[in-house]
């Protein structure tokens, strides 16, 4: 069986990350897989992008042009939000390559237009990294329950007609999908609920095969050494953040997780606690959290982050929606508990006082609460540490989801 991961980069960001994974997972379980993207960062052999550097410019300039009917809508908010109305080349690729079987991942930033999956002639699945393929152009819809119709008036655009730039996106995905042989997987039991209701998903079979993780990779390491290896303090409890562009993504929850920090201040943790930032630079005028903030910038590859993770006591993610966010369970495959809301694909991840901390959604108190639970006991800590890593072993690991994949694909390819 021949699989073809389509993603629009291979290891640069988190689905492409959580894509480029799940094509190791295959590989291991000798499955002839490889992926096709819009633009390669690895040294992959098996990753095909553009073989020159003129195609490498062109593919960053499809995501400028690409987000050019957005400009029609200058109140809009400041979210993700993707037409993909751009023509490409994908199509004679994908024939070139003779794929049995096709696995789209995120195919945004102008790399695969809507109309071309209607052309690809092979049994599709569609891996949900975010809530893009059954909305009118939006990532994740915030409060909005539009999608589960036809879209419109959409509140992103700040728009008050119904046939608006949501709605053409929309209608473009149900007239060119409406025939499509396409399998939809969710990453979590949220984002599943949220397929089904869709107007444009909610007559397709949808699966929850949940990503999975390299258990070698990110496993528990002596929090001396890492501390050590990282430069960070030893006497000193510490709390981690991390997601790319953390402090300027209003939905990674970075407006709640600095008054929750400083609550825990005034609470009398001040002399005990620092943290740990990575996915952002120092800004030029750091934000006040109450305690001493340490900066790491940028991390990509597996070893830095799981040093980072092993550094810290707890890992806090205080998004807004999440699917099933790369950092929660990275962060629980090294045994470093979590807080989050109780929102999204967390549950799928936290258990509740049991590996970690789910918080009641967007309470500031709330959140800064469960980072004190975590922290305040030092045997109740390590209960916690224990449960997480055993969590990842019996339900992530890389060759549980690959095998879940491959159960899938031979169904899809016997016509079951």
């Amino acid at each position: 069986m021949k699989t073809l991961i389509v993603s629009s980069f291979d290891i640069s960001g988190g689905a492409a990350r959580a894509a480029y994974r799940l094509h190791q997972g295959l590989q291991s379980i000798n499955l002839d897989s490889q992926i096709l993207v819009q633009e390669k960062f690895s040294h992959d052999q098996t990753v095909i992008g553009p073989t020159i550097k003129l195609k490498e410019g062109l593919a960053r300039m499809r995501w400028t042009f690409g987000a050019l009917p957005q400009k029609l809508y200058p109140q809009r908010e400041d979210t993700t939000f993707t037409t993909q109305w751009l023509p490409d080349a994908v199509v004679p690729k994908v024939a070139r390559l003779q794929p049995d079987i096709i696995n789209l991942h995120w195919i945004c930033a102008g790399y695969v237009q809507i109309e071309t999956i209607a052309k690809l002639k092979r049994p599709i699945v569609w891996t949900l990294h975010d809530m893009w393929p059954f909305t009118g152009g939006c990532h994740y819809n915030h409060d909005c329950d539009r999608y589960t119709a036809s879209c419109g008036a959409c509140p992103q655009l700040h728009s008050s007609k119904d046939w608006d730039l949501s709605r053409w996106v929309w209608q473009r995905k149900a007239k060119a999908w409406r025939n499509l042989d396409l399998t939809v997987v969710a990453l979590s039991s949220w984002l599943a609920k949220c397929a089904s209701a869709s107007s444009l998903f909610q007559d397709l079979p949808i699966e929850l095969i949940p990503n999975g993780i390299d258990t070698q990779k990110y496993r528990p390491i002596h929090q001396q050494v890492a501390r050590e290896l990282l430069s960070l303090p030893q006497d000193k409890q510490l709390i981690l953040f991390g997601a790319v562009n953390a402090t300027s993504d209003k939905r990674k929850g970075f407006q709640l997780l600095q008054p929750a920090l400083q609550e825990l201040s005034q609470s009398g943790w001040r002399d005990q606690l620092e943290l740990v930032i990575f996915g952002d630079s120092q800004p030029d005028n750091p934000p006040e959290f109450g305690f001493k903030t340490h900066y790491l910038g940028t991390l990509s590859d597996d070893l830095s982050l799981a040093l980072v993770y092993a550094a810290a006591d707890v890992f806090v993610a205080p998004s807004l929606q999440d699917n099933l966010p790369n950092t929660v369970m990275e962060a629980i495959a090294c045994g470093t508990p979590c807080v989050a809301f109780n929102i999204g694909g967390m549950p799928d991840l936290i258990e509740h006082q049991k590996n970690g901390y789910l918080a009641q959604p967007y309470k500031i108190e709330a959140l800064a609460q469960g980072i004190a639970w975590v922290l305040e006991n030092t045997e109740r800590h390590q209960k916690l540490s224990y449960r997480a890593r055993e969590k990842v072993e019996k339900e992530f690991t890389l060759e549980i989801q690959a095998r879940r994949y491959l159960s899938l694909f031979n169904e899809i390819l016997s016509g079951v």
